[in-house]
C-alpha cells in the first residue's frame, strides 16, 4: 500500500506566511538573512541541454572542419566564447526524446565512415552523425562545462548503456578502451552525470512506473564507474504516483536510502501559457499572455514541491537530488520555420521568466542539484540564436550572465512582502527574489518584477551585519514587452547599470520598473 502524501500549500501562501510579520513596516520588504545561510545553490542549477533538434547541433554549435564559419574542430568559435561569457556549469546531450532513438556507436571514428541516421524524433530529417561523443565532450572541454549524457533506454540495451560508460570514463584495457583509443583519445574523460532514460512515460518507451523502476535498476545494475551520478526519469511534471513509485522502488521500507543505484531524479517543466493545444506566439502576444506565462511560470514551484515532498518521505536523508533538466519557456515556432525545429524568438518575457525560475531553483538548493533550461543553441527558450554566419545573444542569455555570481555561493534565507500583479479579476505575486553569499563575503541579490506596466519601490533589509559598505547594481528591463535581439540590429534587451537605489545603513532602497531584473552587488 502506498503511503498518504499530504501535499503542501502554494509557493504564493508560503511567502504571504513568511512576510506577514513584517509586511507592516513596508509594502514591499525584502528581508535578507546574510548571517543565517547553510545550503550552497549548485553551479549544477546554471545548466544547459543540448539536443539534436533543429539547429541546436548542426548549424548551432556544430559547422564542421571546412565551413567559412571561424571554427575550431568543427565547432563554431562565437558560440563557444559567448557560452564562456555565462560559465556554463554542465551540459546535457544528446536528448531529450532524441537520446532513446540514439546508438551512440554510430557517432564515432571517422566521419567519412560514420552511417547517417534519420532523425525520426524531430522532423525526419538525415543527419549525418559528424558531432558525437568526442565532439560533444570536446566542446564541454572548450566551454568549460561538465557533461551530462543520457543513455539510450528506449530502444537501447544494458550492453549498450554499459559499454558507453566504459569506452567514455574508464582508463583500464579493454576492447571499448582500445577503441577510444584508437579513435584518438588516450586518458578517459570525466563523465560523472549519466541520466538512465527520459521521459520513459512517453517517448522514452511509454512504460509504467513500476516497469520503469525494474528497467531501471536493471540499466543502474550494470552502469558502472567510479563516482558515477545516475539520474532516474520522472512523469510528466503533475505525476506525484510516478515519483511515489519510482522513489519507493529504490529506498526500503525504513526510509533508508540502501541501494545506490539512483543519485538524482528528473523533473521537467514547460511554461505554455495557455496549454499545450494553444500555444501563443514568442513575438505576438498581448498582456494577458504576459500574465498567463507568469501564472504557469509560478506554478512549477507548487509542482516542484510536491514532488519533493514525496522524496522527503523515502529519502529523509535527502541523497537524492531533484534534477530539473528540462525547463523553459515553449511558443509557437516562428512562422516559416519548420515546426519540428521548435525554433522560437526571445523577448523580455522570456528574461523575466528566466529570473523567476532561477530564483525558485536557488530557493530550494536543499535538494535541486540542477537545472537545464532548454535548449541552448536555436531551439525553444535559447541562450543563441545562429544564422549562417551570425550570431545572437538572447534575452535569456544576459539573465544567465547575470546570475552566474550565484553558483556555488551560499544561500541567504529570504523573507519577502511585494504587491500583487493584477489583471482583471486575475493576480498574482509581482516580486521574485533569491540572494547568496559568495566565497569572498560579496551578498548577491537577484530581483524580478513580474508586472509589465507597474514599477514598484523595494526596501531591503539585511539582517545580520552592521552596514552595507558599498552597493552596485545591474538591471535588464525594456520598453516593450516584446523587445527582443535580432540579426543584423543593435541588442534592445541587455544589462545596463542599475543606479537608482540608495544605502541607508544595512537598508538598501531602490526602485524597480516594471517587466525588470536586477542584480545587486553588495558588500
Amino acid at each position: 500500500m502506498k503511503k498518504q502524501i499530504l501535499l503542501p500549500l502554494t509557493a504564493a501562501l508560503y511567502v504571504l506566511a513568511a512576510a506577514s510579520s513584517f509586511a507592516a513596516d513596508a509594502p514591499n520588504k525584502v528581508i535578507i538573512h546574510a548571517d543565517l545561510g547553510k545550503e550552497t545553490i549548485s553551479r549544477f542549477i546554471y545548466g544547459h541541454f543540448a539536443e539534436h533538434l533543429g539547429g541546436c547541433i548542426y548549424g548551432g554549435i556544430w559547422v564542421g572542419e571546412d565551413s567559412p564559419i571561424p571554427n575550431t574542430r568543427g565547432i563554431r568559435n562565437d558560440v563557444v566564447a559567448a557560452l564562456r561569457e555565462i560559465k556554463p556549469a554542465v551540459i546535457r546531450w544528446p536528448g531529450g526524446c532524441f537520446a532513446d532513438t540514439y546508438h551512440w556507436m554510430d557517432g564515432i571514428g571517422p566521419r567519412d565512415q560514420r552511417p547517417s541516421i534519420i532523425n525520426t524524433t524531430w522532423g525526419g530529417v538525415t543527419e549525418n552523425n559528424h558531432f558525437g561523443t568526442h565532439e560533444f565532450l570536446d566542446f564541454c572541454e572548450m566551454v568549460g562545462a561538465e557533461p551530462y549524457i543520457c543513455l539510450n533506454v528506449g530502444s537501447g540495451t544494458v550492453r549498450e548503456a554499459s559499454d558507453w560508460v566504459e569506452y567514455v570514463t574508464s582508463d583500464a584495457q579493454s576492447p571499448m578502451t582500445d577503441l577510444r583509443r584508437q579513435n584518438g583519445r588516450e586518458k578517459p574523460w570525466k563523465v560523472r552525470f549519466w541520466a538512465v532514460g527520459n521521459e520513459s512515460w512517453g517517448c522514452g518507451g511509454n512504460m509504467t512506473p513500476e516497469y520503469y523502476s525494474d528497467v531501471y535498476k536493471r540499466f543502474s545494475t550494470f552502469v558502472r564507474g567510479h563516482d558515477l551520478y545516475r539520474v532516474a526519469s520522472s512523469g510528466q511534471a503533475n505525476d506525484y504516483d510516478w515519483t511515489e513509485v519510482v522513489m519507493q522502488a529504490l529506498c526500503d521500507t525504513d526510509h533508508n536510502y540502501v541501494k545506490n543505484l539512483m543519485q538524482g531524479y528528473s523533473f521537467h517543466y514547460y511554461t505554455f501559457a495557455r496549454g499545450w493545444n494553444d500555444k501563443t506566439s514568442a513575438l505576438q502576444f498581448d498582456e494577458a499572455d504576459w500574465f498567463d506565462t507568469m501564472r504557469e511560470t509560478r506554478a512549477m514551484e507548487k509542482m516542484m514541491e510536491n514532488h519533493m515532498r514525496i522524496m522527503d518521505l523515502y529519502d529523509p536523508q535527502n541523497q537524492v537530488g531533484l534534477i530539473a533538466d528540462e525547463w523553459g519557456n515553449w511558443y509557437n515556432v516562428e512562422p516559416g520555420s519548420n515546426p519540428a525545429f521548435l525554433y522560437q524568438q526571445n523577448t523580455m518575457r522570456d528574461a523575466v521568466t528566466a529570473a523567476l525560475y532561477l530564483n525558485i531553483f536557488n530557493n530550494h538548493c536543499g535538494r535541486v542539484k540542477m537545472a537545464n533550461i532548454a535548449q541552448t543553441v536555436n531551439v525553444l527558450q535559447s541562450m543563441i540564436l545562429t544564422r549562417q554566419g551570425e550570431m545572437v545573444r538572447t534575452p535569456t542569455f544576459h539573465v544567465f550572465k547575470m546570475f552566474a555570481p550565484h553558483q556555488d555561493a551560499t544561500l541567504l534565507p529570504v523573507d519577502a512582502a511585494g504587491p500583487d500583479y493584477t489583471l482583471g479579476k486575475r493576480s498574482l505575486p509581482a516580486l521574485t527574489v533569491s540572494a547568496s553569499r559568495d566565497a569572498s563575503g560579496k551578498i548577491h541579490v537577484s530581483l524580478a518584477n513580474l508586472d509589465p506596466v507597474k514599477g514598484m519601490p523595494v526596501v531591503c533589509d539585511l539582517r545580520g551585519i552592521e552596514k552595507v559598505r558599498k552597493a552596485k547594481g545591474e538591471i535588464i528591463t525594456a520598453k516593450a514587452m516584446n523587445a527582443h535581439n535580432d540579426f543584423g540590429k543593435p541588442e534592445e534587451v541587455k544589462a545596463a547599470a542599475f543606479t537608482d537605489l540608495k544605502v541607508d545603513g544595512r537598508i538598501v532602497n531602490m526602485q524597480m520598473p516594471a517587466k525588470s531584473v536586477i542584480m545587486l552587488e553588495l558588500e
